[in-house]
């Protein structure tokens, strides 16, 4: 048998070495961010936006935040907004009524009051018609997520977030909320927002409530509203049916004028 050469046994070993080396070097692992994340390590980035999505700093740059649940006697309801440039860009509620017949309401109800938010960048919604206590909830549960993101936000008078929360857009707006006045099927208080001397939003802080009433209230309650920003005074005209609601909410009315300055 012919022995193999010993330079030449030298040259394989050292190719063999080499090839190990290069090897090992190929399955070193990446330091690409998309494979750290994927690896279970979150970068800094992705750990800020998750504190945002939960209501934490940064929300009103641009974020989820979550408002609280308010317990309502359908069950709860919690609404999330996403904020982002200092306005709403989307609402939702996490939480609604169900079961048998809170399902048709909250699918009535909800998507309206989403589309409301929305529209208005504000928590001074229209409650919806024959969803009375899921529209309060919402309501109650949309201002607690606008606190947050006004309480995330850095202190601008141009904030698109703050004016929601019912505050006073500097100088130039305030908002005023009337004495409460009692009338003979419930309580009745109206708030109203002021800005360059003109009333600019009106709205029922409280209205009558349960049985007949709720028709009343939905009937009579938006009527008002709009009258006394087209008046900007208490002298408007009663809405008929409702004589009762409406004259509490002009007394309630004419007190918010009263503190506002006339």
């Amino acid at each position: 048998m012919r022995k193999s050469h010993p330079v030449r046994r030298v040259v394989l070993a050292t190719a063999a070495t080499v090839s190990g080396v290069v090897l090992l070097l190929s399955l070193k692992p990446s330091s690409d961010p998309a494979s750290a994340q994927a690896g279970g390590t979150i970068p800094q980035q992705t750990a800020a936006a998750q504190e945002s999505a939960q209501g934490g700093t940064g929300a009103a740059a641009g974020g989820a935040v979550t408002g609280d649940v308010v317990q309502t006697q359908y069950g709860p309801v919690q609404v999330r907004i996403t904020v982002s440039g200092n306005k709403i860009m989307k609402a939702e509620a996490v939480q609604a009524p169900k079961g048998g017949e809170s399902d048709q309401k909250t699918a009535l109800s909800v998507p309206k009051l989403n589309q409301d938010v929305v529209a208005k960048q504000s928590p001074k919604i229209d409650t919806v018609s024959g969803a009375t206590y899921t529209s309060e909830g919402y309501k109650k549960s949309l201002q607690s997520a606008i606190d947050k993101a006004n309480a995330a936000a850095p202190a601008q008078p141009s904030a698109q977030p703050s004016q929601p929360a019912g505050g006073s857009a500097g100088a130039a707006a305030k908002t005023v909320t009337g004495a409460v006045s009692q009338t003979q099927y419930g309580p009745v208080q109206v708030r109203i927002t002021v800005s360059g001397g003109k009333v600019t939003k009106a709205e029922a802080v409280q209205a009558p409530k349960g049985g007949t009433s709720d028709q009343k209230t939905a009937l009579s309650i938006p009527k008002l509203n709009q009258e006394a920003v087209a008046a900007g005074s208490a002298d408007i005209d009663s809405v008929s049916g409702a004589t009762y609601t409406s004259e509490g909410y002009k007394k309630s009315l004419q007190s918010a004028l009263d503190q506002a300055g006339g």
